[in-house]
């Protein structure tokens, strides 16, 4: 993929290229309305809401986590994750991004979504879109959900926190758009190794 190539679904291809670029164009889109900024833009609060775009990022790490690597693979979430106590802190992705630098933030984002696109695929090598989640929360009785449907997931949570990351940073700098002019540096690009901030 060129540098400067932007990331989004193919016109007309497959079902699986199209729902992986239309995760991918939203990542993108995300990591250009969330990346560049210091520690106080990512503190930010808009109107009546405790919502920050460090909160977002942190947030939208841990989806990939859970979604990708816990409920689709059943692996245990590693750290920081793994170190919760989910019944005392609910909101702790939302609400501990305020102690966290920039860097370390961005960094926890990038590997979350680097592992997230190794995770998708093995389950497509092991099933396809057709491939079940193998882990549910405590109690559920309910069909576990393909990895299809967890990619529909994604997309929309992704494009609901990419509205209000437009929000935030037009509030923090007057950053509007839809696309990204270029590929934005946060964002990790398909196909590579990089996991670094």
């Amino acid at each position: 993929m060129a540098e400067d190539e932007l990331v989004e679904p193919p016109v007309a291809g497959d079902e699986v290229a199209t729902l992986l670029g239309s995760l991918e164009r939203q990542r993108a889109t995300f990591a250009w309305k969330v990346g560049g900024l210091d520690a106080a833009a990512l503190r930010r609060t808009v109107a009546a809401s405790s919502m920050t775009l460090g909160g977002i990022v942190k947030h939208l790490a841990f989806a990939e986590e859970l979604w990708f690597g816990t409920r689709l693979l059943g692996r245990p979430p590693g750290a920081p994750w793994d170190e919760v106590d989910w019944d005392a802190e609910p909101r702790w992705p939302w609400t501990s991004a305020a102690q966290d630098e920039p860097d370390e933030i961005y960094a926890l984002w990038r590997r979350s979504v680097v592992r997230a696109r190794q995770d998708v695929a093995v389950a497509l090598a092991d099933g396809g879109l057709d491939r079940r989640s193998v882990w549910a929360p405590p109690g559920y009785t309910g069909e576990l959900p393909t990895l299809r449907r967890i990619l529909v997931d994604l997309v929309e949570e992704y494009a609901r926190h990419v509205g209000h990351a437009d929000l935030y940073r037009e509030a923090i700098d007057g950053l509007v758009g839809e696309d990204a002019p270029e590929l934005p540096a946060l964002y990790p690009r398909p196909g590579r190794a990089s996991t670094g901030s």
